[in-house]
């Protein structure tokens, strides 16, 4: 698996969007803002509108990389991971948030490698009520267990909580005693209370921040992208 964001730090626009001309906007806003790295993809324009038509429609305006946040993907059995992996194709990524499984992880991450489709894992989520420690259904310990299973098996890129940035510093300092370079990915930031500043320092030197309603929702989306650019550090 290759380099999927050619800049070590980045703000990469969540379009979330829920029509065709709304995702024009904010490309067109934002694709030649300096600090712009790539656009997240996910179910409110995927579903309508089909993954082939969402990624025509950003490469007609934009060479950025696209990657497709399935929310979550990796949450079935293993034998679907290479169905998906089919599904996604002309995408330049996939996030994966294996919450089915250690065998269920293994089966959709080798499937990616076989069809050699760039891999961001995901093991911590942003909102209140997910961890056992927040009464939440997943025990404390799972993420960390997600994220070794994906580094034992290559991947460099994950999604950590942008809102957390205690808990990004923890699971840095955890993959690098795994041998490991981390490029993290996070969203929570600004609507969900997350500072860009305070989480880019915590994620090192190879961190992008996911911004979705900061962005599409902005009277004036060129000018609130030049803003959130500057606060990468």
């Amino acid at each position: 698996m290759g380099k999927i964001i050619k800049l070590d730090k980045s703000i990469m626009p969540a379009c979330d969007v829920d029509s065709l001309e709304k995702l024009k906007r904010l490309v067109k806003n934002t694709c030649d803002v300096e600090g712009i790295g790539a656009y997240k993809i996910g179910l409110e324009l995927v579903i309508p509108f089909g993954m082939k038509k969402i990624i025509e429609t950003i490469k007609s305006i934009s060479d950025l990389p696209v990657i497709y946040d399935h929310q979550k993907a990796a949450t079935d059995i293993p034998e679907l991971g290479g169905k998906f992996v089919k599904a996604c194709k002309g995408a330049d990524a996939v996030i994966l948030f294996p919450q089915a499984g250690p065998v269920t992880e293994e089966g959709w991450i080798n499937a990616a490698l076989k069809e050699k489709m760039n891999i961001i894992v995901g093991g911590e989520m942003t909102h209140k009520g997910y961890l056992e420690s927040d009464d939440g259904f997943i025990k404390n310990n799972a993420p960390k267990r997600i994220y070794e299973i994906a580094a034992k098996l290559g991947v460099r890129d994950f999604v950590v909580p942008g809102n957390k940035p205690e808990k990004i510093k923890a699971y840095k300092e955890f993959l690098e005693s795994l041998g490991v370079t981390p490029v993290f990915y996070s969203p929570g930031l600004i609507t969900q209370g997350g500072e860009i500043t305070e989480s880019a320092k915590a994620a090192g030197p190879y961190w992008h921040a996911i911004v979705g309603r900061a962005l599409y929702n902005a009277k004036d989306i060129n000018k609130a992208a030049k803003e959130i650019v500057r606060e990468l550090i």
